[in-house]
């Protein structure tokens, strides 16, 4: 998370479901960094999960001789999602989402 926290800036808050890792007493959570737990079996509410048919159309339907072969295939899917910040936001920024500064 240090990672995190040292390339988003300012403040990150970090949206987590309650898997057992994550509410862990374990978890260290650097100053600036808020995490955000969704409610109970929300899965919907989760915005990586609307990111998720955008990585598998590079997959779907394909065959792919081992392993390997598709994890490259979906590195580079998520090497273009990167590159193109408008399509993440369309499918993850929901409306009520809290906005702590303006919008590259």
């Amino acid at each position: 998370m240090r990672e995190l926290r040292a390339w988003l800036g300012e403040e990150a808050w970090v949206v987590l479901d309650r898997a057992g890792w994550h509410v862990s007493g374990r978890v260290e959570v650097p100053e600036g960094v808020r995490l955000v737990f969704l409610p109970p079996y929300s899965p919907e509410l989760q915005p990586v999960e609307r990111v998720w048919p955008l990585v598998d159309a590079a997959v779907a339907n394909r065959y792919f001789r081992d392993l390997e072969e598709m994890m490259e295939v979906v590195a580079e899917r998520c090497r273009v999602l990167a590159q193109d910040p408008e399509t993440l936001r369309r499918h993850t920024l929901f409306y009520w989402w809290p906005r702590t500064k303006a919008l590259a």
